[in-house]
């Protein structure tokens, strides 16, 4: 079977859209670090769906580690297929908005080189929450951090996502060129604040002055990101050829949903992103803050429970009656009462949420979600904890979902099998469990103390200790399945 290219284009069914423009005449206003298959879900289609009114808006994709997406989709132009499915069916998209993708390591002063382009207006992030070299429990930037290190050091060839921020506007500064806007698309609260904190910071220890320029003179207008994105599989990329008649090596699969709420703070200018939905607001934080609590929390508490209890999938773990009311009573009892009053109706945003869930055409494993917890579950669970211990409020669903991430990062399951866990911290989550057994009153707070992730209030709080010891000695002793029959049926 023949390639999707440009050459292939015209080669496409009637019912498969395609770019609207000639993609020869595109520019790269934006780059991308980060350019992973939820970036080519999200700002790349929205991005797509403008560029045959404004070419000057095209992507330049960057992988800051793997050579995998820029060998998919350099042999196909940049071209890529998006499938939206739901149980009516699947509906397809090929997305042209990539003017090129390379990466980093590769030639790291050619990256920064290309940031410095005058053409470049906006630097945009989808790292995940560990490619930020922060401390997600305190959101400052980790200075011992060995390739943070690196880049102070080497600072005209950089390998961190700070880092070649930071390398970029120090060129554009010396050019005399206007710096871009840094738009950060990742689940970190507060997502601009939080990563002018850490450039702002980098730049300091590169040079004080630099640090001045960068704060005084660069935006970092937050945002809220939303749209569910399972990994793809074999399955999906024989699924997207049948329906295109060409082979895609890498193709996304997607949802229907999708949301992006935006501070409109880009001095240079922005594509004009609200004809194609995204909602522009003076602040961002109300909105995250219900996305974080509402639909990541109880997104990460279902893939670790629902792992546990043997589903692969999140569909399938939402077929567990005792489970799906668990985390509906998650979000309505004890996430939503943290939240500020919002022009949002929270109980339908709840429903909506609970059907994404249980979108049966979307095979969203819970292993793929449960990665990289020790970044994620500051930001998902904890503020959320500690928001609720400060008006003495229970806290038993949200401690039930850090007791199965803690019952999840020991490696073995409740058969006895081997855990594939994927975390920055999985070898010392692994000594701490090795040592303590498993034993709820001995693991749970040793697990506590890892301070990155919990904080020194959380483990000194017995009301904290106390719920998420009991919770995973529940795990423990009845597992996980009759662990949450036993929360749910007691109807807290």
């Amino acid at each position: 079977m023949d390639r999707l290219s440009e050459a292939t284009l015209d080669r496409l069914p009637a019912s498969v859209e395609r770019p609207a423009y000639d993609r020869e005449t595109l520019l790269s206003g934006i780059v991308h670090l980060g350019i992973g298959a939820f970036h080519r879900a999200h700002q790349a289609v929205y991005t797509d769906a403008l560029l045959a009114d404004d070419p000057t808006w095209g992507i330049l994709g960057v992988s800051l580690r793997s050579t995998d997406t820029r060998d998919a989709l350099v042999p196909q132009d940049g071209l890529y297929t998006v499938a939206t499915v739901d149980g009516s069916g699947a509906r397809h998209r090929v997305i042209g908005s990539s003017t090129g993708v390379i990466v980093g390591p590769e030639d790291p002063a050619g990256l920064v080189a290309r940031l410095a382009d005058r053409h470049v207006r906006i630097v945009s992030t989808t790292v995940t929450e560990k490619g930020y070299s922060h401390d997600p429990a305190t959101g400052r930037l980790r200075e011992d951090d060995p390739d943070i290190r690196h880049d102070l050091e080497n600072l005209a060839t950089p390998k961190t996502t700070v880092g070649v921020i930071v390398a970029g506007l120090k060129q554009r500064r010396t050019a005399g060129l206007a710096p871009f806007t840094v738009l950060a698309c990742d689940n970190l609260p507060a997502n601009g604040h939080t990563l002018r904190g850490l450039v702002v910071r980098f730049a300091e220890l590169v040079d004080p002055d630099l640090g001045r320029w960068v704060a005084d003179h660069v935006r970092f207008p937050s945002t809220m990101v939303d749209r569910i994105v399972p990994a793809t599989t074999d399955a999906d990329r024989a699924a997207v050829a049948e329906a295109l008649g060409l082979e895609d090596a890498w193709p996304i699969m997607t949802e229907p949903f999708t949301q992006w709420v935006v501070e409109d703070d880009f001095p240079l200018g922005r594509p004009a992103w609200e004809k194609v939905g995204v909602e522009f607001v003076r602040d961002v934080a109300p909105y995250e803050l219900m996305k974080l609590r509402l639909l990541n929390g109880s997104h990460s508490t279902l893939a670790y429970l629902g792992y546990l209890m043997g589903h692969q999938t999140v569909a399938a773990a939402m077929g567990e009656p005792a489970l799906a009311r668990l985390v509906s009573d998650l979000m309505e009892k004890e996430s939503a009462p943290t939240l500020p009053v919002l022009s949002v109706d929270l109980a339908a945003y709840r429903a909506d949420l609970l059907a994404r869930f249980r979108n049966p055409a979307l095979k969203h494993r819970t292993w793929q979600i449960a990665m990289d917890g020790s970044q994620k579950l500051p930001q998902r669970l904890l503020g959320t904890i500690r928001d609720r211990l400060r008006v003495d409020a229970p806290i038993d669903r949200l401690a039930l979902g850090v007791a199965a991430w803690m019952r999840y990062v020991t490696g073995i399951d409740e058969k006895g099998e081997p855990i594939d866990v994927r975390d920055p911290l999985a070898a010392r989550l692994w000594a701490i469990a090795d040592e303590a057994g498993p034993d709820a009153a001995r693991l749970a707070p040793a697990l506590a103390r890892v301070n990155e992730v919990f904080g020194s209030d959380l483990p000194a709080d017995p009301r904290f200790m106390t719920a998420v010891t009991e919770a995973l000695d529940r795990l423990y002793r009845l597992g996980a399945a009759a662990t949450v029959r036993a929360m749910t049926e007691g109807g807290a």
